[in-house]
């Protein structure tokens, strides 16, 4: 059996509510449910980060998108005629 750990948390009535419905309604543990939102809570928010420091990365090479251009292309979404995808140029 592979190795666990144990953590609490403090949570209101009305969630806890829910999972217990949600545990009897899936054939499922409240453990196993709880695992599997904190396993894709932290697949989000990792990717999220990533994605921000990839972000700031290409800031700091100066990688940028010029304003004017971006709210225009913003501005032709939804139109007959939209713009081309901006490109990021070096400043």
């Amino acid at each position: 059996m592979a190795n666990r750990a144990t953590v609490t948390f403090h949570t209101t009535p009305e969630l806890k509510a829910r999972l217990d419905v949600l545990a009897t309604r899936t054939r499922r543990s409240m453990s196993f449910l709880t695992n599997e939102a904190v396993e894709r809570y932290l697949a989000v928010e990792e990717d999220f980060i990533r994605d921000v420091e990839a972000g700031i990365a290409a800031a700091d090479a100066g990688h940028f998108i010029d304003h004017a251009e971006a709210a225009a292309f913003l501005r032709s979404l939804g139109t007959d005629t939209p713009l081309p995808m901006p490109k990021p140029a070096r400043q």
